[in-house]
């Protein structure tokens, strides 16, 4: 679970929280965007990056790994595995990278022309991956090149 503990004591507690506050808070570089057309861009793209590629992650490793027996649902409730949901999330996340692929012919970044918080969680997903045995390969050229660039940030590991 991501957690961001202020100053105050505060704690934010998700995703979304944490960007937002971060993003008021040090509003240079603009992860979220800076046109309202950029800003529905880099939503839209994080959304998929979250639900086509950590939530498919999600669902095969919570369906599929051992540790995760009746634990197939995060919560003080415990969920038995459903083995083909393991099998239909890395079958999701396979998608996710072709479609990333395919997204970002041409592209540097995954939504608008700079960096953004789309970028930061399909890296995370693109990583989070290989739990599930999952990698991009040769068929995902594009996918690959913007990997190694994004790499290079100081932010995320260069």
């Amino acid at each position: 679970m991501p957690a961001l503990r202020l100053e105050n004591g505060v704690v934010l507690a998700d995703n979304a929280a944490i960007a937002a506050y971060l993003e008021a808070a040090y509003p240079e570089p603009p992860l979220l965007g800076i046109t309202a057309l950029e800003k529905a861009e880099i939503a839209s793209w994080h959304w998929r990056a979250e639900f086509e590629g950590l939530l498919a992650i999600a669902e095969a490793l919570r369906n599929g790994s051992p540790a995760m027996a009746n634990r197939a649902l995060p919560g003080p409730v415990n969920y038995p595995q459903i083995p083909e949901l393991a099998q239909r999330g890395v079958a999701r996340v396979q998608q996710f990278f072709a479609t990333l692929n395919e997204h970002l012919a041409g592209r540097e970044f995954i939504a608008t022309e700079r960096f953004s918080i789309a970028d930061i969680t399909a890296v995370v997903a693109v990583d989070f991956a290989r739990v599930v045995k999952v990698k991009p390969t040769e068929q995902h050229p594009h996918l690959l090149r913007w990997r190694l660039a994004v790499g290079q940030r100081a932010s995320i590991g260069g």
